[in-house]
């Protein structure tokens, strides 16, 4: 039998949505910073020569560019402010998160409530500084080793650029935590999101015409299209798919006579827990070997014949790369899945609220079984994960033809990313029409009561 809550979804109609005014207001305050957003990434950093840079960019723009420039909406491409766009807070997420795990600090900070969380988040946010400002002096190096492409190169160009995308960086952050709080869906997930449904429509065109022109044959045309929809089509399937377990209530009885309790609800435990995380954080790692050699090349001297030679082995869409890539997948699904779901905690939660799976003894046996059953979801998971990044990546380094936003648009994270915060914000959504049409029904109740 169908929940209340599935009852009231399964009703929902653009009528209601109509008369959900405050769910209106939010999607148009969430509109309105995607598009403030995308306004960014077509400002330039100063002191660049466009031209000139943009021909390197076409010339040399390979893998490490390409992926980077995805999610940044374009804004490597054009040397915006947003060129950064959210990665260097989305690192130092994923840093904080684990550090709270190893941390006994950090562990009782999490655990004094919203007073503590701000404080993490404070931590978080000097540490986007410091990743943003690293990241940013490499690119300003970058750009001095590109011939052409500064206008005034030196100290003054250094600094003004590290300060410009450290800037934007943090003012991205910001409209993400605004997104979150006065609109809907998760606002950074949201703007990586844009980002990268900003390129489709590009890359699209470009394989059409790159069709049209004899680059790309028909074959290989129908083949990436096959494969974006079908690894979309598992992607939905695998991310929605979920084990449930059955949690029991026993019965209790008041004063008076009366019972309460006695109730069975499910414990929703995805098949994916770790979400995107995992391959965003292998891809991460995986790219501070290029960045430290794209310093070390750009340095007086160009750089030693070695690093050249270490840099294209472990360089983008190489068979090291693909494997390190895989199994790195794998290691961090294992390794953060405990931050996200815990046992323990759960377990704890369960035998104070009366609550117990059949046929398991609540406390430390419940935690040993909860944990059972997320490592061989955990092992399935990685597994899909893995499968989903590093399949299209390796279809991308045996075939040349394939120009790179066409590569990028077919990559597994990227579809990992579009449909993960698409189902993420949908079901956000779906919820607030369901807590409008329960205020509704409370509402029609009251005055009921008043007439009577």
């Amino acid at each position: 039998m169908a929940s209340a809550s599935e009852q009231l979804a399964s009703n929902m109609n653009f009528g209601v949505f109509a008369k959900a005014k405050e769910l209106q207001q939010r999607l148009l305050f969430t509109l309105f910073i995607l598009v403030v957003y995308r306004i960014g990434t077509f400002v330039p950093v100063p002191g660049m020569d466009m031209s000139a840079f943009q021909a390197a960019f076409q010339s040399g723009g390979g893998g490490l560019l390409t992926r980077l420039n995805m999610f940044a909406g374009g804004a490597v491409e054009r040397m915006a402010i947003f060129a950064l766009n959210v990665m260097p807070y989305i690192s130092a997420s994923i840093i904080m998160t684990l550090m709270k795990g190893s941390l006994p600090s950090l562990k009782e900070l999490d655990k004094d409530g919203e007073q503590g969380r701000k404080q993490i988040n404070q931590y978080t946010r000097y540490l986007t500084v410091f990743l943003a400002a690293f990241q940013a002096y490499g690119i300003a190096r970058a750009l001095q080793a590109t011939e052409g492409a500064v206008i005034n190169p030196g100290m003054f160009f250094e600094a003004s650029t590290v300060i410009t995308l450290v800037g934007g960086t943090m003012f991205l952050m910001w409209l993400g935590e605004q997104v979150t709080a006065r609109g809907v869906g998760n606002g950074v997930s949201l703007i990586i999101f844009a980002g990268i449904v900003a390129e489709l429509p590009k890359a699209l065109f470009q394989s059409f015409s790159l069709n049209q022109q004899g680059t790309i044959s028909e074959l290989l045309l129908v083949f990436i299209i096959v494969l974006f929809v079908a690894l979309s089509m598992l992607i939905v399937f695998v991310e929605r798919a979920q084990r449930r377990l059955l949690v029991q209530y026993p019965k209790r009885q008041m004063a008076g006579g009366k019972t309460f309790g006695g109730e069975a609800s499910f414990m929703p435990l995805k098949l994916n827990t770790a979400g995107v995380i995992p391959p965003i954080f292998a891809s991460s790692l995986l790219l501070l070997p290029a960045t430290f050699g794209q310093l070390a090349l750009s340095g007086e001297g160009g750089g030693s014949g070695f690093m050249t030679s270490l840099l294209a082995y472990i360089g983008y869409g190489s068979p090291v790369y693909l494997t390190l890539y895989a199994i790195l997948i794998v290691f961090f699904c294992y390794f953060y899945v405990p931050y996200v779901f815990k046992p323990d905690d759960v377990a704890d939660n369960l035998r104070k609220n009366g609550g117990f799976l059949p046929g398991i003894r609540p406390g430390e046996r419940t935690a040993k079984y909860l944990t059972y059953v997320l490592s061989r979801l955990t092992f399935i998971g990685a597994i899909y994960v893995a499968f989903v990044c590093v399949l299209p990546e390796y279809i991308i380094a045996q075939n040349k033809g394939i120009p790179p936003s066409v590569a990028m648009l077919i990559g597994g994270m990227s579809l990992l990313i579009i449909v993960s915060v698409t189902l993420d914000t949908v079901a956000q959504i779906q919820s607030h029409l369901i807590a409008h049409q329960y205020e509704g029904l409370i509402k029609k109740s009251r005055m009921r009561r008043k007439k009577k």
